[in-house]
Order: C-alpha cells, then sequence, then structure tokens
C-alpha cells in the first residue's frame, strides 16, 4: 500500500494533465466561467420545519433505565413525545 501512495503523490500536474488530455471522454477545461450561472438559481431551496409553534420543547441530554427505553421505543415512532407526556401527566397533580 505505501508503494501506491508513494505513486499517488509523485503525479505532477503535468502528469495529470497529460492523461487528461489522452482521454476522449474528457471534457475541455473551460478557462472561460463568464458564462457559467451561480448553481443557487437552479437548486431547489431546501424545505425545513420552519418556525415551532410556542412553546417549544428545550433540547437535552437525560440518561434513562435501558427499561423504561425499551418499554417505549417499542411503543413505535413518537416515543419520545409519549416520555414527555407521561412526564406532564407527572407533575400536574404536583403543587407549584
Amino acid at each position: 500500500m505505501k508503494k501506491t501512495l508513494k505513486r499517488i503523490d509523485a503525479i505532477t500536474d503535468k502528469d495529470i494533465a497529460a492523461g487528461i488530455a489522452k482521454d476522449s471522454d474528457a471534457a475541455p477545461v473551460l478557462n472561460d466561467l463568464s458564462d457559467f450561472k451561480p448553481a443557487i438559481q437552479f437548486l431547489k431551496e431546501r424545505a425545513g420545519r420552519g418556525p415551532q409553534i410556542s412553546p417549544t420543547k428545550e433540547r437535552i441530554t437525560i440518561r434513562l433505565s435501558p427499561e423504561v427505553l425499551e418499554y417505549y421505543r417499542a411503543t413505535g415512532k413518537g416515543w419520545q413525545s409519549r416520555i414527555d407526556q407521561a412526564l406532564k401527566e407527572t407533575i400536574s397533580g404536583v403543587d407549584q
């Protein structure tokens, strides 16, 4: 493997240009880029989530027992929201 890396490192720009010139499938190199347009003109805008409805949830890290995770993950998509709902129900009866 080291011999291959040495060979790749030994290739000069001149060697690369010569290889491209020999390749009939290689597109010609364009030095005049004035006809090019920015890619942003052709790309669609990425869809995002957009602004969240208040109050937004806060991202945190929490450590839960394996049994709790196994139970909620087994309930399928939305398992984190179900944990959130269970915690809300726990504090709903507590005087604040």
